[in-house]
Order: C-alpha cells, then sequence, then structure tokens
C-alpha cells in the first residue's frame, strides 16, 4: 500500500515506470468495460485507467468505486492518446495503466461534491469540515497558510529573532475585550485566563535581555464575531529592546514584502506610505483608510458661512462642519438610488446627505439658497468634473468624517472603483494616547497603559490629555488594519503619570499589572513591538473576504464550532470538581 509517488507528481518524463499511488476516488466513469477513475490527494488528481483484459479481479472492484472511496492502485505510466490530453491539470499528458486496485476504506455518499465550483451552504461546509478541506481551494488555502508560516520564521531568523513561547494559562488582564476565563480545580475560585495577546510576556522579555523576540501566537477574545474576527486567531507578535519607530517599521515592511513577493508574486515597493491619524480621518474618515482609489473628504464650511440654508447654517453655528466627497459615475444616480445613499448615511448616524449634481454648473433641489459664487467655488474645491456628483454631511466634525469614510468605501465598491490585483500599505501613526469615556467621566487608554506618549507632548499629559498622541502605530493594507504596535513606557515615573491620568489607582495596578511593574524596577530597556493578524494577511493574499476561509476549524458567528459541537454542556461531576455551580442553560447544576 506505501504509494511511490502522489497524486500530482507524474509527467511524460515518467512513461513507463511502474507505481504505485494512493488516493480518494473523484471521479469514476465507466466506458462499458473500459473503467477510467480519478484520483486525488492533495497535490493533486491522476486519471487511472482499468481494462477487463488486465486484471478481471481488480476490474471488479473498479466497478464497486464511488465518490470519496479511498484506494491504492498500482500500475505503468502511459502517455495519454492523442485528442484526450487534459492541458489544465499538471498530469494531464499522462494516466495510469492499472494492474492491481485495493480498497482500502468505503466511504459514505459526501453531502456536497468536493468541487470548487459547487456552491455550498457555509454551515455545511462547516459541518463536515473534513470533506470541505478536501477541495483543492481550501488545500490551496491551508498551504498558503504554512508558506507564509515558513517565510516569516526565516526572515525574523536572519534578523535575529528568537522564537519563544509565551503562556496559553495566564492572569486575567482586561485588555479591551473580554477574556475566556479558565476554572482553576487546585486553586478553587481562582481563575486562569486565555490571553487576548501575549502583550506583558513580551514585554518581560524584553526586560529579561532576549533583546529580539517573535512567536505565532494563539490569541482568545471573548467579543462579538464577524468575517474578519474568530474568537481565537494567529498573530504574528514582535518586540525589539533598544528600538524606534522607524526600525520596527523597517523589519515589518521586509516580512511582509518578502512575503508578497515569494508567495503571489507581487513586489511591494519600500518604504510604505507614512499617514498620521489625523490626516487619515481629514482626508479619508478611517484610521484605515485604503488608498488604493482617491475620492478624498474635504471640508467645505467656509464656503457656506454666508448660505441661507438652515440645515447649513445651524451646524456651523453649533460648531459642526460641512464636508464631502466628490465621486466619479455617480452623477447619473435616479432619485430612488440617492434616497437610499441618504438613509445610508443616517444608519450610520448623519442627520441627512445633501448632494450636487456636476456638469457645466452644480444642479441640486437646494441649489438656490447658495450664491452661485459660493457654488463655483465648490465645485472648484473638489475639482469636480461633469459626471461626478458631490455628497455633502453638514455634523459635527468628527461624526461628519466618519461618516463620509464609510460612504467613500461603499460607493467606491458599488461602482466597482477600487482596482484589483493592486495594495496599498501605509503606516498609519501618532494616534491619541487617550479617549474620552463619557459614561464613567474619564481617560481611557486608547491603546493599553503601557503605551508611550509623543515626547513633544508629554508637557501636556496633565493639562490637556486629550490632545496627547501616542507613539502607537498601525499597518493599514487595502484598508484592512493588519498589524498594530506601540513603543512602550519604560520609565516608572512617566508609567505613573499615565496611570494617574486614566484614573487607575496604584493598588488597583499592583493588583493588574502587579508582575510586570516589578520587572520593570529592576532594569527595564527601551522597547516596543508590534502584532500582525496573520489570518488578515492570509485574506489580502488568498483574495478573499472572510478568515473562515484561511483556518482549518473555524468557529460561526455566534462561535460555535459546528463539527465537533463545542462550546457543550459538561458533567455535574466536572462542575463539582472544580466547585462551579450553573445557572441558565438548558440544564442548572
Amino acid at each position: 500500500m506505501k504509494r511511490t509517488h502522489r497524486c500530482g507528481d507524474l509527467t511524460i518524463q515518467d512513461v513507463d515506470k511502474e507505481v504505485r499511488l494512493s488516493g480518494w476516488v473523484h471521479r469514476r466513469r465507466d466506458h462499458g468495460g473500459l473503467i477510467f477513475i480519478d484520483i486525488r490527494d492533495r497535490e493533486g488528481i491522476t486519471q487511472l485507467v482499468m481494462n477487463p483484459g488486465t486484471s478481471s479481479q481488480a476490474h471488479t472492484i473498479a466497478q464497486k468505486l464511488g465518490p470519496e472511496d479511498v484506494i491504492s492502485a498500482a500500475g505503468k505510466v502511459a502517455e495519454r492518446p492523442k485528442g484526450t490530453e487534459n492541458p489544465k491539470i499538471k498530469t494531464g499528458a499522462i494516466e495510469i495503466l492499472l494492474h492491481q486496485l485495493e480498497i482500502l476504506n468505503k466511504s459514505q455518499t459526501p453531502p456536497f461534491e468536493i468541487e470548487d465550483e459547487t456552491e455550498i451552504n457555509e454551515e455545511l461546509r462547516l459541518k463536515y469540515r473534513y470533506l470541505d478541506l478536501r477541495r483543492p481551494k481550501m488545500q490551496k488555502n491551508l498551504r498558503l497558510r504554512h508558506e507564509l508560516f515558513q517565510v516569516i520564521r526565516e526572515v525574523l531568523d536572519q534578523q535575529g529573532f528568537w522564537e519563544v513561547e509565551t503562556p496559553i494559562l495566564t492572569k486575567s488582564t482586561p485588555e479591551g475585550a473580554r477574556d475566556y476565563l479558565v476554572p482553576s480545580r487546585l486553586n478553587p475560585g481562582e481563575f486562569f485566563a486565555l490571553p487576548q495577546s501575549p502583550q506583558l510576556f513580551k514585554q518581560i522579555l524584553m526586560i529579561s535581555g532576549i533583546d529580539r523576540y517573535f512567536q505565532l501566537a494563539r490569541c482568545f477574545r471573548d467579543e462579538d464575531l464577524r468575517k474578519d474576527r474568530q474568537p481565537e486567531f494567529t498573530q504574528l507578535d514582535m518586540e525589539l529592546a533598544f528600538t524606534d519607530e522607524e526600525e520596527i517599521f523597517t523589519v515589518v515592511e521586509q516580512i511582509v514584502q518578502a512575503v508578497f513577493q515569494r508567495l503571489i508574486g507581487v513586489s511591494l515597493k519600500l518604504p510604505f506610505t507614512l499617514l498620521s491619524y489625523q490626516r487619515a480621518m481629514t482626508r479619508y474618515g478611517s484610521d484605515k483608510p485604503d488608498l488604493r482609489f482617491g475620492m478624498e473628504i474635504n471640508d467645505v464650511s467656509s464656503l457656506f458661512q454666508e448660505s441661507s440654508f438652515k440645515v447649513f447654517q445651524e451646524c456651523l453655528k453649533a460648531g459642526g462642519s460641512i464636508q464631502g466627497i466628490s465621486v466619479s459615475g455617480a452623477g447619473n444616480f435616479s432619485r430612488s438610488e440617492i434616497d437610499q445613499w441618504t438613509q445610508k448615511v443616517q444608519e450610520w448616524g448623519a442627520k441627512g446627505l445633501a448632494y450636487f449634481k456636476v456638469g457645466e454648473s452644480l444642479e441640486s433641489p437646494i441649489a438656490k439658497f447658495f450664491e452661485p459664487a459660493a457654488l463655483v467655488k465648490l465645485k472648484e474645491k473638489f475639482t469636480a468634473k461633469p459626471g461626478e456628483m458631490i455628497f455633502l454631511v453638514a455634523d459635527e466634525l468628527k461624526k461628519g468624517q466618519t461618516v463620509l469614510g464609510q460612504l467613500r468605501l461603499a460607493l467606491a465598491q458599488g461602482l466597482k472603483q477600487i482596482p484589483e490585483g493592486e495594495f496599498s500599505c501605509l503606516w498609519v501613526t501618532d494616534f491619541p494616547l487617550f479617549g474620552w469615556n463619557e459614561e464613567e467621566k474619564r481617560w481611557d487608554a486608547e491603546h493599553h497603559p503601557f503605551t508611550a506618549p509623543h515626547p513633544e507632548d508629554i508637557g501636556l499629559l496633565e493639562k490637556d490629555p486629550g490632545q496627547v498622541r501616542s507613539r502607537a502605530y498601525d499597518l493599514v493594507i487595502n484598508g484592512s488594519e493588519l498589524a498594530s504596535g506601540s513603543i512602550r513606557i519604560h520609565q516608572p515615573d512617566l508609567q505613573s503619570v499615565i496611570f494617574k491620568t486614566i484614573g487607575l489607582s496604584r493598588e488597583e495596578a499592583e493588583r493588574r499589572f502587579g508582575f510586570l511593574l516589578k520587572a520593570f524596577s529592576y532594569g527595564a530597556p527601551p522597547h516596543g513591538g508590534i502584532a500582525l493578524g496573520l489570518d488578515r494577511l492570509l485574506v489580502i493574499l488568498a483574495g478573499l473576504s472572510s478568515i473562515r476561509e484561511v483556518i482549518a476549524f473555524p468557529k460561526t458567528q455566534k462561535a460555535l464550532c459546528l463539527l465537533s459541537g463545542a462550546p457543550s454542556e459538561v458533567s455535574e461531576r466536572q462542575l463539582k470538581e472544580l466547585g462551579i455551580k450553573v445557572k441558565g442553560g438548558s440544564h442548572e447544576y
């Protein structure tokens, strides 16, 4: 039964060789005695030919074969007759003339065909994931994942990084999402947490003198899911000592460049674009903008200071702004289409949507409320051309930016203006260090409380925390946040000021981060790091839309594993050992 080759190996160079293949029956065709069998494994498909005159026993077995039966087949490689070649597959010039055939395992009729072209309900695919993973495109995705990991390891090894594992069972230190908690049997009433990231441990590794660390880390977050989120995911986690932003950017760019070049043959231009958070929001309405198309936001508040349009006047008097985008190809939108987009921006939080169709002049139901000179300047501001449509939102500054950012992306997608096969890579920098928590009336750390402030803004920490920029940065590719990181605080005095600003008492800081703070007291070097989401990166490399397509055994949007039935109830005995009582669910213990 030991195979000599895989099902994608044999070519015209192997004619007349005696070979043995093993795999799954992909398809069987009976041509009145002569039986053709396509055998498949992860490397491809090979055509087998069973002639009744060669072996009556093997021919009888061939007649009984069904889809997905596991077989072992031996025979001689032959050139296919002229006109029967299949140039679409690597083995399309040859076939195997069988003289021996054995069924290793029979298969039930599968619930769907193992074909890429077959449309299959996703729940069915996840329930029978072992069948879904036999499909060529799914195996291609997993192979791409394997190759990605190997390239990363190779590049980082060459740059002096050590791969170090950190604990999966650790202390609960909330980092923005809910922790997954694990009860401790040996310590009743106490819990481990699954790590949202190895953040604290990788900083401790820098204090330990490891200098350059990386890990292909499993991370866990109990949060609401969507197509680019899973409760467990994999990230490239990195930390460097005695570093700065420029060095970290260089290392990551070299990794990403090598990955794109070696896996999909795309050469990325280095260095990547740098864009401050403030400019990203002002120009694109997003902290992860897609720069493969234009449609930049313009603030045109100054043009409408004297207008008689009540909506605009009330907005400006309240301290708001009037911002907009000009969209090519939207000039022929019907009134119903415009109404649909107006409803959409209202769902996103805006009060409404004004519009001007661009021709020789600007046409709009509200054009009569504005001086002709103001409309001329509006057209010039956007350098708008006939056939375009100018959309305006009058609202609070940040809300207007955010809504227009969503509208910009949705219109570009709807009008098919995002070029395929192009990759826009940029660093977004200088994020705010703090965000105001309106509900609790206090400042929160936007990234985490160990993120260093911008050196020029340290004087603002106690005077005006909202204006302090952080040394945090994100890597954005094609509008998707691929990586996030920061330069860390390593000075105890500065760390104390940050804790005070976010209302974290010394006792609370000690309770949550005590082991890290103690480590800091033994000589912490300046350090910084980043974490790159490998599932999201794979989605971009493979040209897909969901990370479930690049994960072997993903969960549904309700965090269910349809294959194994997890999560599931456990026995009363198990709960008793843990000292836990369960209320609610289908059973109460």
